[in-house]
């Protein structure tokens, strides 16, 4: 067979080249040739891959659809971010800033899955030493993990085949390096090829891989976008990683839903699933104070009790407009709303807003609790407690249904609340045994959820 070789390819243009050039001769772009690996073809090989895809075309209608079958990894709520578990030759790339937790919840993993299958934790940033001063510092069960320290692709790949490991987990993958290509580790070239190759392990041995992906500053997963299109599951960390509390993140999933979350905290021991996360998004007032409001935010399937806070001050020659977890924009907006249909004017004022816990919220759900936690700071006047709010608003000043209210009201009834603010369309049709004893206010327009808050307070 014939040997594969190196070319370089443009990112503007695609055009190739048989070597580097700081510009591309076919559209003038500089330094956007990238080392790309380009096996040889041969009439055998090209003979063979015409017969395979001929032979794969059938109706869709004659093909067997059946739900894949997942192994628990022995962590619940990392269990629920993949869709129920892990798939047999799926391929997640999980990314989240140093010093998160990810290599601390990849090993707990690696513990668990040892007890029942083969696993192996290859690291490409630690000495195996490193690694299980890891393993003793987390009190973790080390005498079946297999670790190796190494960051050749080709030896990967044949410890892999010698430990018939049905899980690999790899950290990283910029670290990972092929002796095809001449580029250093994380380049663009050496990422895409070494992802590839482990990717068609995974799908033709049934390997469930797992690869460790550096971020950027701007918190995106550094490398080739094309590394989260080969992968079947994208998850990110998020948190501060001050706090003791961590998110997981499922942006994307082919064996399960988008944007599902898992909460941890971050203990002596790692990483602890959370069972009740809408406790650490809510702060424990002694009394109901100014400039707060709880919603209930949607994250994947879970309904979560959130605290926005917000507070308004006199402002300078230029007022400010900051905001954490929650769109700037978007706040700048709703502020514009406020004045135009309701008549409350925040135009020489600092306007500050905080989603409580370091989640990020970025459904329009969150309008209208943010609007509530404005206008109680603005008047120094305390939200009755108890109370929830939900709802998105338009630039008309109406009041839009958010999806899935009914569990969102059930979660809220469920954690004690006795009073909820919600679009008018949001309430229940039929009378619902899980809502007796709370009061239900609809509203449609902006101006009636300000008039509701002046009544209550």
């Amino acid at each position: 067979m014939a040997k594969a070789s190196a070319t370089y390819v443009c990112q503007q243009c695609g055009s190739t080249q048989a070597r580097w050039m700081g510009k591309c001769p076919d559209c003038g772009a500089w330094n956007a040739l990238v080392e790309t690996l380009a096996p040889a073809s041969t009439k055998a090989n090209t003979k063979a891959r015409s017969l395979a895809a001929t032979s794969a075309v059938a109706t869709l209608s004659d093909v067997q659809a059946s739900d894949v079958a997942r192994r628990p990894s022995g962590i619940s709520e990392w269990d629920r971010v993949l869709g129920g578990g892990l798939v047999d030759g799926a391929v997640v790339l999980i990314g989240g800033d140093p010093g998160i937790g990810k290599s601390t919840l990849l090993l707990q993993a690696t513990a668990e899955l040892a007890k029942q299958e083969p696993v192996l934790y290859v690291t490409g940033e630690e000495s195996a030493a490193q690694v299980a001063m890891r393993a003793q510092r987390l009190h973790l069960d080390s005498s079946r993990i297999r670790v190796m320290a190494e960051i050749s692709l080709e030896r990967i790949v044949h410890a892999i085949a010698a430990e018939g490991a049905r899980t690999c987990i790899i950290d990283s993958i910029q670290t990972i390096c092929t002796d095809s290509l001449s580029s250093a580790p994380g380049s663009v070239a050496q990422v895409r090829e070494c992802a590839a190759e482990l990717t068609r392990i995974a799908k033709n041995q049934g390997v469930t891989m797992i690869l460790v992906g550096h971020v950027t500053k701007e918190g995106a997963l550094a490398g080739p976008r094309v590394l989260e299109h080969m992968v079947d599951t994208v998850l990110y960390f998020e948190g501060d990683n001050h706090a003791n509390f961590r998110l997981i993140r499922a942006v994307k999933n082919r064996f399960g839903a988008a944007n599902e979350v898992g909460v941890f905290a971050m203990t002596e021991r790692g990483l602890k699933g959370v069972l009740n996360p809408s406790a650490i998004f809510l702060s424990h007032h002694a009394q109901p104070v100014p400039g707060s409001s709880i919603m209930v935010t949607l994250e994947g399937t879970r309904p979560m009790l959130v605290e926005i806070q917000a507070l308004v001050d006199t402002a300078g020659i230029s007022p400010k407009r900051l905001s954490v977890g929650l769109d700037r924009d978007r706040l700048a907006m709703l502020l514009a709303v406020l004045h135009r249909h309701a008549g409350v004017s925040c135009s020489d004022q600092d306007v500050f807003i905080n989603a409580v816990g370091g989640v990020r919220i970025a459904e329009p759900a969150a309008d209208l609790a943010v609007l509530l936690s404005i206008y109680s700071s603005l008047r120094g006047a305390a939200l009755p407690a108890k109370w929830v709010a939900f709802g998105e608003v338009g630039l008309a000043g109406e009041v839009r249904p958010a999806p899935r209210g009914q569990e969102r009201l059930r979660e809220a009834a469920k954690l004690g609340y006795t009073h909820a603010l919600v679009p008018h369309t949001n309430l229940p049709k039929h009378p619902d045994e899980s809502l007796r004893g709370m009061t239900l206010m609809g509203v449609s327009r902006i101006e009636e959820a300000i008039a509701q808050v002046k009544q209550a307070v």
